[in-house]
């Protein structure tokens, strides 16, 4: 009985985050951002989600499958993120217009695919391409 309302509880828990993302991609306002909700919303609800199954199975072999996966998404989801933001930004999505700070203007080289350090960004600020949007 235990065991049901457990599992009942992290599935019903885990679809309540993923609807969280889901709502995150809509009605956010740019790419950084829809990555922050759907990164952090959505590998809880994933997370929560394995769980409920481990719980449910009670197996070694399916725990350890549950918890390899919550592991391997715990591992890729910032990365990939950081890449695709990194990605969009560098491409030139546009950033929402309140967005109060904006720490790679003028650190970017286009010519040259180079990102300057914090230390060279003070100089490249000055004479590097300064990004619109």
């Amino acid at each position: 009985m235990v065991i049901e309302w457990l599992t009942a509880f992290a599935l019903l828990a885990g679809s309540v985050f993923m609807l969280i993302a889901a709502l995150g991609v809509l009605r956010m306002p740019d790419l950084l951002t829809r990555m922050h909700a759907t990164t952090k919303a959505g590998v809880l609800g994933a997370g929560l989600t394995m769980v409920a199954v481990a719980v449910h199975f009670g197996t070694e072999p399916v725990i350890a499958k549950a918890v390899a996966v919550i592991a391997f998404l715990l591992l890729t989801a910032p990365v990939a993120a950081h890449a695709i933001g990194r990605a969009g930004y560098f491409m030139g999505v546009p950033l929402w217009e309140n967005t109060q700070v904006d720490e790679l203007k003028g650190r970017y080289d286009e010519k040259t695919h180079t990102l300057a350090s914090s230390d060279e960004g003070e100089s490249a600020e000055s004479d590097g391409p300064a990004r619109e949007g």
